[in-house]
């Protein structure tokens, strides 16, 4: 997920979204502790993609 496809959602969108990812992010790590998780990478992807998010989120608060 880039920025740019973030940063035009509204504050309700990108709650939800970051509520969703934090879910994700969730179940991964418990995939990666009983070792179903194929590609670890993609808890560095979701933990990007949740900073993407809460980037957004403050930069339409300050607007």
């Amino acid at each position: 997920m880039k920025f740019t496809e973030i940063k035009d959602k509204d504050l309700k969108d990108l709650n939800e979204l970051l509520k969703e990812k934090k879910l994700l992010l969730f179940k991964l790590k418990a995939k990666l502790k009983t070792m179903q998780l194929n590609n670890p990478n993609e808890i560095k992807e979701v933990r990007r993609d949740i900073a993407r998010i809460k980037t957004a989120i403050s930069a339409n608060n300050k607007a």
